[in-house]
């Protein structure tokens, strides 16, 4: 089998171990630089073309499209859907699990359970944006935030208000979340491939923050979910129409809250954490739907 890894950086750790796991099953892969391509819309013949080359249908497309080149990520995605290539994870359904909005409204519309979310953009009603999630303290992001990065914690009404003005000012979307004071720095990240959870952990946010992103200082362990939180995360993936995807939840004193999900989630911290071959799971995977 031939399979594409959509990759700006072989030497990614993510990248370089699907490579090693599709290799090591015996298949063909090969990393494409998706920024690099370019493409011939047409309806008789689409065509991809990189460094010259025209690449034809491939067997199966993997794509690791990171968050600031999603416009263009997506469109070489969709490309190869159009040439009749298995792609992993849909053009539709990345573009909509990277728009933070849309995918909580459709987790929303499903019945998903969330921490109570806001939404603003140029509104003047400060105070009532903040009482839409309950008051202070609450989280503020800024939509076009990732990582970590864009999230502020205002722990009173005058913070709150103080940040959202200057949010404002940089005529920037925001979106307000309840703060769960219960889960105390933790959430859990739950690894879906094709409907199943094949690994989970629980990353910790150092003393004095309150995001756990790893690379803020944040620990890692694992950890055991609970069958309503598989499930949960299971059917959070299938609603966005995600075959891979790193779904992000929190405990909470009225259950599982679902607080993301990653189309591009990353191998390092997973495999690292739970010591299972994640990426050997997905290329198993992709064998069982293609072949």
């Amino acid at each position: 089998m031939n399979i594409f890894i959509l990759s700006r950086n072989k030497n990614l750790y993510s990248t370089s171990r699907l490579v090693e796991a599709g290799n090591k099953l015996g298949h063909n892969v090969r990393v494409v630089d998706y920024m690099r391509c370019y493409m011939n819309i047409t309806s008789r013949k689409p065509t991809i073309f990189y460094g010259g080359e025209s690449l034809g249908k491939v067997d199966a497309v993997i794509p690791r499209i990171g968050a600031s080149n999603t416009f263009y990520g997506t469109a070489v995605v969709k490309q190869f859907e159009m040439m009749n290539s298995y792609c992993v994870n849909t053009s539709d359904a990345i573009a909509n699990s990277r728009d933070k909005l849309r995918s909580l409204q459709i987790l929303a519309e499903a019945g998903i359970n969330m921490p109570i979310t806001g939404f603003a953009s140029h509104t003047k009603d400060i105070e009532g944006v903040i009482e839409s999630v309950g008051s202070t303290p609450l989280i503020m992001k800024l939509l076009q935030g990732t990582q970590g990065q864009g999230i502020v914690l205002a722990e009173t009404r005058k913070a709150a208000e103080s940040v959202m003005s200057a949010f404002r000012q940089l005529d920037a979307d925001i979106m307000v979340q309840e703060f769960i004071k219960e889960s105390a720095g933790e959430d859990i990240r739950a690894f879906v491939v094709d409907n199943n959870v094949v690994a989970s952990m629980k990353r910790t946010a150092p003393e004095g923050e309150f995001r756990s992103n790893v690379h803020r200082g944040g620990t890692m362990e694992k950890v055991q979910l609970t069958y309503e939180e598989e499930e949960m995360s299971v059917n959070a993936s299938k609603i966005l129409g995600l075959s891979i995807a790193g779904v992000d939840l929190m405990r909470s004193n009225r259950g599982p809250l679902i607080l993301e999900v990653n189309s591009s989630p990353g191998l390092q911290g997973i495999e690292t954490c739970s010591s299972i071959d994640v990426a050997e799971k997905i290329i198993s995977f992709i064998q069982k739907k293609v072949v």
